[in-house]
């Protein structure tokens, strides 16, 4: 059985009773800690960085009475940066955009707590803007040999609450990304706490070579209005990427695949509350060609989630989705994408692949099918239990196009329906010689 020979890693996050506010009390809080790839890698992660010197650390001291800790980080990057450690050891707030693209060859200790100023008239004004869905950030890195991390104690803190009442009131706020990767050609993050973002956790955008390892995340709200959309990472025009045995409870995708995403492994992930492992979307603007290839999903816990494994593609005809999400009609291909070992529990579908990602009018979509080609796709070794939402059905395999999905197999799939009942799967212009599950039409 598949229970004996995968096991779902639970991630083992340092825990470290008592940490000074100097790195002079335990060397080891300010020493880079070893991450591999494991057990899979991308097979194009090969980037080392050279020992940081030990004499060159620049140690933030916060300003008084919590003021903007924006500019002295700045400073320290500076001074410290080209084979130093900036050492972020006690409460810091930023409260003005901080841009860290300029790095080489540097690390990063987070061993203190990064608060972001919740002043939103400011930061809408002040923010950095991408045009891929509207992303905004307060604060990214970039360069070259970066390596960001905290040792299980770092924690990264959105202060999230009040752009979710934000949002609200106002579902055309842009809420920004709490952690952002911008152009970094090799690099780690590991060992953080991320908590409350007031949209997605982390995003990893035209980057490569990056291993992200041990980091727990974790949101949500003291009130009636709900964190929306707080993805745990989502990948964006980069290769050769790792996200490998972390903690998340989120609201939305657990980690989703975004335009041009290739070469990735994602491996060793406790999800829960999330919208699973997600394939997209894709598809979403008219005049790209947007591609995911080469990618493995290895060992993962998925719980109270709407879906374990997920490939999303919009229609090829435009879709008035949601404020600040809808398109359709861009054109690519999924290709090379495996998902392998996932244990479902009360989750709604365990594997959903949909080519009408925000479209309702399935008729519509039908007529103006997906643009975007799905090929050389497995699902495999998966087990569980899911939710009562559409018991029996415990998954749906719909494309709008038999040409449109080619050589999309299912094997060794236990997942059952809490009844007891037969599992059914929905499964629409699906070659199902290919599929070990009970489909139905």
């Amino acid at each position: 059985m598949i229970h004996s020979t995968i096991f779902v890693a639970v991630a083992c996050l340092a825990s470290i009773a008592s940490a000074a506010a100097s790195p002079l009390h335990g060397r080891s809080l300010v020493t880079r800690p070893e991450i591999k790839a494991w057990p899979h890698s991308p097979g194009t992660h090969n980037s080392v960085s050279p020992s940081r010197s030990r004499s060159r650390y620049c140690t933030v001291k916060p300003t008084k009475n919590g003021g903007d800790d924006a500019g002295n980080i700045l400073k320290a990057f500076h001074k410290c940066n080209d084979g130093g450690t900036v050492v972020l050891d006690a409460n810091y707030t930023i409260a003005s955009p901080l841009d860290l693209t300029f790095l080489k060859h540097i690390d990063v200790a987070i061993t203190g707590t990064v608060n972001f100023a919740t002043n939103i008239s400011y930061w809408t004004d002040h923010m950095f803007k991408y045009a891929y869905q509207d992303a905004t950030a307060f604060w990214r890195f970039g360069g070259k040999d970066v390596n960001i991390f905290g040792h299980g104690v770092g924690v990264l803190n959105g202060n999230g609450q009040p752009w979710y009442d934000g949002f609200a009131a106002n579902s055309s706020l842009l809420r920004p990304v709490l952690f952002l990767l911008d152009g970094l050609q090799g690099g780690s993050v590991t060992g953080l706490n991320m908590i409350n973002p007031p949209s997605w956790f982390n995003l990893i955008a035209n980057s490569t070579d990056i291993i992200v390892s041990d980091i727990k995340l974790k949101v949500g709200s003291t009130n009636a209005n709900p964190a929306k959309n707080t993805d745990g990472w989502d990948t964006y025009r980069s290769d050769s990427i790792v996200i490998q045995n972390s903690v998340i409870n989120n609201g939305d995708d657990c980690v989703s695949f975004k335009p041009n995403s290739t070469n990735i492994v994602v491996q060793g992930l406790q999800c829960n509350g999330s919208h699973g492992i997600s394939v997209g979307s894709l598809g979403q603007y008219a005049e790209e060609f947007d591609v995911v290839e080469n990618v493995y999903v290895y060992n993962i816990s998925m719980s109270n989630a709407s879906d374990g494994a997920r490939i999303k593609v919009w229609p090829g005809v435009y879709t008035n989705f949601q404020d600040n999400l809808n398109g359709g009609g861009g054109s690519g291909y999924v290709k090379n994408v495996t998902y392998d070992g996932m244990s479902n529990t009360n989750n709604d579908w365990a594997i959903e692949l949909t080519q009408c990602y925000g479209q309702k009018n399935l008729t519509l979509c039908n007529q103006y099918p997906s643009n975007m080609i799905i090929s050389d796709i497995v699902f495999k070794n998966m087990w569980g239990v899911t939710s009562k939402k559409y018991d029996p059905k415990v998954g749906t395999l719909v494309c709008s196009d038999a040409s449109k999905c080619v050589n999309i197999q299912a094997h060794n799939i236990s997942v059952t329906p809490p009844s007891g009942k037969t599992a059914t799967w929905v499964c629409t212009n699906m070659d199902n010689s290919l599929l070990d599950i009970n489909c139905i039409s």
